[in-house]
């Protein structure tokens, strides 16, 4: 009889952090190799954040939290939630987690049980799913399509629902499409929510301040204040304030959910460490000017590559509203062969022999869940995404 929980054969490792890890070892092994598949900002933590760590590590700040984060970050957060989306929340309606990753998990083990379905929208974050079904539930995927821009309409998400519905969750701007919902598609989709109250959102807001071309942020609860008491509004500060590793995320929502989601992390990892913490109290209440900059270089990226990639045989791509992704269809692709024989049949293949053959890394659209696709990080520098785009038109002009 194995050791090994019966529930893990329902769920598989990350496939961004496994193409990374390939990538790492070609590399190491001498390879030259352009990693495109991480969704981790190449610039530094902002210099008064890390300054603010360094500080409270000075103070002795060295300490146990309370489960449920130190009170001056929730303040933050409610005042950040206060400022930016015009959301009034209290402290204890807030919860820090180790990362938006954590947030997440910690929401759903908190509320799902074994038989309840979570809508999930295609293409989605490849956690999405495994965490619902590490809680037990069922993933109900609603596809999005390229020409709407990867996003799913209130029609589409109402044939999902039944009376087993529990969440849904949204993701805007989108990992990995980097698609965006406006304020009127979350109004239509949050007005459809109304006439089903069994079933509460899940807004994953990650991406919030990374966005283009004048596009407005909004988030669910924000446009459609009725839903306030049934919407969970998760953020963190991975990806805007380039604080990966500091695992910083946080929720807000009704108070006895917010409750549940600190029983759970109680018995797990019990806090975000104590440092990270003070220096997201900074990166919350201190300068924000430092965001316009690298949005101007994350755009000029974008360009470029939906440029570049736009002039490669078989591939198409839309230009994304916001995040650091690009979403390309391979589907011109599927069905020729390479120089030495190999078939693309599908994205995986394509994504595989991309790697082998010119060194690229991306990852495939299966791991989202909507193919024939794949996602490349945009978050590395122009040099190498020119390079990198240049061995990909010459991949596909290669095809026969």
């Amino acid at each position: 009889m194995s050791i090994i929980a019966e529930r893990l054969s329902a769920i598989k490792p990350s496939p961004t952090l496994a193409v990374s890890s390939k990538a790492a070892e070609m590399k190491a092994a001498g390879a030259d190799v352009i990693g495109l598949s991480a969704g981790e900002p190449d610039f530094d933590t902002p210099e008064h954040v890390k300054v603010a760590a360094k500080v409270a590590l000075d103070k002795g700040y060295t300490k146990y939290t309370a489960v449920e984060g130190i009170l001056p970050l929730r303040q933050a957060i409610c005042a950040k939630l206060k400022r930016d989306n015009n959301l009034t929340y209290a402290p204890d309606q807030i919860q820090v987690a180790c990362g938006g990753k954590q947030s997440i998990y910690n929401a759903i083990m908190a509320t799902v049980d074994p038989g309840d379905e979570v809508i999930i929208p295609a293409p989605y974050w490849v956690s999405y799913p495994d965490i619902v079904l590490l809680a037990g539930g069922k993933p109900v995927f609603v596809m999005g399509k390229e020409e709407t821009g990867f996003k799913v309409t209130a029609e589409d998400v109402e044939k999902a629902i039944t009376p087993k519905t529990k969440w849904l969750i949204l993701n805007s701007p989108s990992n990995p499409s980097g698609g965006a919902y406006s304020a009127d598609d979350l109004k239509a989709i949050g007005q459809m929510l109304l006439k089903h109250p069994n079933v509460w959102v899940m807004t994953d807001d990650m991406y919030e301040f990374i966005v283009y071309d004048g596009f407005k942020f909004a988030t669910i609860a924000e446009v459609v204040p009725e839903l306030y008491d049934r919407t969970l509004t998760l953020n963190g500060l991975s990806k805007a304030y380039a604080m990966t590793g500091w695992r910083v995320g946080y929720a807000a929502g009704p108070k006895d959910v917010i409750k549940a989601m600190n029983k759970i992390q109680s018995q797990s990892s019990t806090h975000t460490t104590s440092i990270a913490q003070w220096a997201a109290v900074e990166a919350l209440n201190g300068s924000h000017e430092f965001l316009k900059e690298r949005n101007e270089a994350f755009k000029a990226r974008r360009d470029t590559v939906v440029s570049m990639l736009n002039q490669a045989t078989g591939l198409s791509c839309r230009t994304p509203e916001g995040a650091f992704y690009v979403y390309p269809s391979c589907a011109g692709c599927i069905g020729k062969s390479t120089e030495d024989g190999v078939k693309i049949t599908d994205d995986n293949i394509f994504v595989a022999q991309l790697l082998e053959k010119t060194g690229i890394a991306v990852v495939q659209g299966t791991a989202f869940g909507l193919s024939p696709y794949f996602r490349i990080s945009y978050a590395t520098s122009m040099e190498n995404l020119v390079e990198a785009c240049t061995r990909i038109q010459k991949f596909c002009n290669s095809l026969r």
